[in-house]
């Protein structure tokens, strides 16, 4: 069987990759090993990935099942000694209109996105592995394998590998994977039912004298669960049991009327500070966990992901529709550069709340919310605001610029009458602007700002 692009791995990534060229009429296929993906694993969602999630048509549900973080209450045995929130309550603005990190339980939005992947007309292909693949001048032949032992080849013009920090697609293609893994620092984390603990507080109970987590409770939305998280002693030997679950939450809380009731979902975590030298290898490319993995610090890597997938949907297509294949050279170029900055924050985040920060330590909402990220100076950015993420703003009545933006096309406000330059970009009449042609790219960025028509009639026939 033929199609454009294999998409492998159906978490946030590759799903929302999936959902962007499903709206662009792509042909594609997602695969994804496991059967039935589970857990709250990641569970913060940022500003900027809540903007993307606005513009694949998913933002309403993501809103109205999720919520914002709930008070961080710290204790030392059964009492609480401090409280403080996770972040800065902000109210919605012209410009941002998603101002808050809201939590979502990583299973809820993957569900999401695959309802919405289903309304466009795909869906994944569960419990199909990839088992290996070549490439040529021409595509890409990948080896698939279900689960009842049955092989299916696949052509396909391009490979998306989404398949996590463990990618088969990353060890296939042999690219370098640098960085750190800190076998001292693990966790256990697990999605477990209690009775007797209140679900108005994210609990964290500590060890004053040694300065040291003993377990964390977090309520997570919409749901009768909490996420548990507790750290696993060097050396020690995971055991993933009920027991072993029950025996954390009774010794870790200190409570008698706590008590673990199910145990839903278990993993053990180590952190894993790694990115690739490379984002594509021919006809191959590299995103989310497959490219970058982070420690939990700011809640950097799914949205990473997420802006990964956003950035090589709209370029992937374009391609497929005749477009220049440069054009592919241009995702590396601009996420690379994110990834690193992104894990130098994540980073810096965990080691100084590991020399004994407060949760003041992970608390960076300009930095984390990925509003300020920019593609300022890459191969793709022109004029003076050129790479910058276009805020939102009032337009016309009840209009806002992101009810122009959305969808899959360019987007040309300005101030002259002219005509569309071709048929993927849409014209909106502007009284004034910040020039007289803003260019906006199908991810919600600046592409360039102009002084003539022609400048952007050349900047179109680049990309």
């Amino acid at each position: 069987m033929t199609t454009d692009v294999l998409i492998v791995g159906s978490g946030p990534t590759g799903l929302t990759l999936a959902v962007d060229l499903a709206r662009r009429g792509a042909s594609f296929r997602i695969v994804e090993r496991e059967a039935d993906r589970t857990g709250s694993r990641g569970k913060g969602l940022q500003p900027r990935s809540l903007e993307v999630f606005d513009d694949l048509g998913v933002i309403d549900e993501i809103l109205a099942t999720g919520e914002i973080y709930p008070v961080i209450r710290i204790y030392a045995g059964r009492v609480p000694i401090w409280k403080a929130h996770m972040h800065k309550r902000q109210e919605p603005s012209e410009a941002v209109p998603y101002p808050m990190t809201i939590m979502q339980p990583q299973w809820r939005v993957e569900r999401i996105l695959r309802d919405r992947l289903a309304e466009l007309g795909g869906h994944v292909e569960s419990g199909v592995e990839l088992v290996g693949f070549t490439q040529d001048a021409d595509g890409v032949a990948a080896l698939l394998r279900k689960e009842n032992g049955e092989t299916e080849s696949v052509r396909a013009r391009y490979l998306v590998g989404a398949d996590g920090g463990r990618s088969v697609v990353r060890k296939t293609l042999g690219v370098g994977f640098v960085g750190e893994t800190r076998d001292d620092e693990r966790m256990i984390l697990g999605d477990v039912k209690i009775d007797g603990l209140e679900r108005d507080a994210w609990h964290l109970y500590v060890n004053l004298l040694k300065r040291q987590l003993k377990v964390g409770l977090c309520p997570l939305p919409n749901t009768d669960a909490f996420q548990l998280t507790a750290p696993l002693p060097a050396g020690a030997v995971p055991d993933l049991s009920f027991e072993t679950f029950r025996q954390i939450v009774a010794e870790g809380t200190g409570r008698r009327d706590v008590v673990l009731r199910e145990v839903s979902w278990a993993s053990v975590y180590r952190v894993n500070i790694r990115m690739v030298d490379r984002y594509r290898v021919g006809r191959v490319f590299l995103a989310g966990d497959a490219a970058h993995v982070h420690s939990p610090a700011g809640g950097q890597g799914l949205n990473t992901g997420v802006q990964d997938a956003y950035n090589l949907g709209w370029k992937l297509a374009r391609v497929l529709a005749d477009g220049p294949e440069s054009l592919l050279d241009t995702y590396e170029a601009e996420r690379k550069p994110i990834a690193e900055h992104i894990l130098g924050l994540s980073t810096r985040l965990l080691d100084q709340a590991g020399k004994g920060g407060s949760a003041k330590a992970f608390k960076r909402d300009a930095e984390t919310s990925q509003l300020l990220l920019t593609y300022r100076g890459g191969p793709l950015a022109r004029g003076q605001h050129g790479g910058d993420r276009m805020p939102d703003g009032r337009l016309d009545g009840s209009i806002t610029r992101f009810d122009v933006l959305r969808g899959p096309h360019f987007t040309l406000f300005t101030t002259q009458p002219v005509r569309a330059p071709r048929a993927d970009v849409q014209v909106y009449p502007v009284a004034e602007g910040q020039a007289p042609f803003v260019l906006v790219r199908p991810d919600g960025y600046i592409a360039l700002t102009a002084q003539t028509y022609e400048e952007v009639e050349d900047y179109l026939a680049l990309v």
